[in-house]
């Protein structure tokens, strides 16, 4: 398949329906929402977005069905970029090559914008089906048992000596827990059996270490044009990275083996999950 064009495709479709979403710039609190549309409308991957619809449509759905789901996971993820970047975070400049949302506006607006988007994630999440089971999913990969859990971790490792079981945890909660919520909500919504769930959560979990321990490679060996952030920072910060612990080349090796399992575990699910192997292959291949 040609995986660029199919990504230009969903992200168009993303973008116009986050467009619709968000409050309009003008709409009071003006600055708050100039904020909120700054960050979540700057472009990116939109990766969880795409892997929710194209869940929904490996388990025989209409990715309509999966639309409202793939907005409330990106708005939710835009949040948690807001505030990884603030200064008592991690403290960016740049993001998607641009100024972080508090250089950009001040870091008081910055903190309410994306409190702002995490809220409408929810509120946006409440009018899809079956509402219950997909609140559920973002909200248990979104708290303290998830990406937030994994942001305090991977805080509290700058300095320490590198923990394969403590960065497996960081990862897989700060990274992980999202990427398995984009998959398993996109099926859910589209009505998927136990098996279906089953397969595209194995590929989930998979994909979603081998895309942090790409971002880990990437820190390394991309350039900040490339990125569209800062490089070398996780070690500048002395941050537990794949690349600190195991090495560059074991990295490498560690993501290459996790995508195949990843797409050894979509074969239950036929032609139909083409989309989903081209994108695990992407997670690691992608230069950004």
């Amino acid at each position: 398949m040609d995986l660029n064009a199919y990504l230009a495709e969903r992200r168009q479709e993303v973008e116009g329906a986050l467009d619709r979403c968000v409050p309009r710039a003008g709409e009071r609190p003006a600055r708050l929402h100039a904020a909120m549309r700054y960050s979540l409308l700057a472009g990116g991957k939109r990766l969880r977005p795409i892997l929710c619809l194209a869940s929904a449509e490996a388990v025989g759905g209409a990715r309509a069905v999966a639309l409202l789901p793939a907005v409330a996971l990106e708005c939710l993820h835009t949040y948690t970029l807001i505030h990884d970047d603030l200064p008592a975070m991690d403290d960016d400049d740049l993001r998607r090559g641009l100024p972080t949302c508090h250089r950009k506006f001040d870091e008081a607006t910055a903190i309410l914008a994306g409190d702002a988007l995490l809220t409408l994630a929810f509120e946006v999440l409440a009018r899809a089906t079956p509402a219950a089971q997909l609140v559920q999913e973002l909200a248990e990969a979104a708290g303290s048992r998830g990406i937030v859990g994994g942001q305090a971790e991977d805080l509290a490792a700058e300095g320490c000596e590198p923990d394969a079981a403590l960065l497996d945890f960081i990862h897989t909660n700060k990274t992980g827990k999202l990427l398995r919520a984009a998959c398993r909500m996109g099926a859910l919504a589209a009505g998927a059996s136990a098996g279906q769930l089953a397969a595209l959560t194995t590929y989930a979990e998979k994909i979603g270490l081998a895309f942090q321990i790409a971002d880990d490679v990437l820190n390394v060996t991309s350039t900040a044009q490339q990125l569209g952030k800062a490089v070398g920072s996780d070690a500048a910060r002395k941050k537990m990275t794949y690349v600190a612990l195991y090495g560059l080349a074991t990295a490498r090796t560690k993501a290459a083996a996790l995508i195949a399992e990843a797409q050894t575990a979509l074969a239950p699910l036929g032609a139909q999950a083409e989309p989903l192997a081209a994108l695990a292959a992407f997670t690691i291949e992608r230069s950004s």
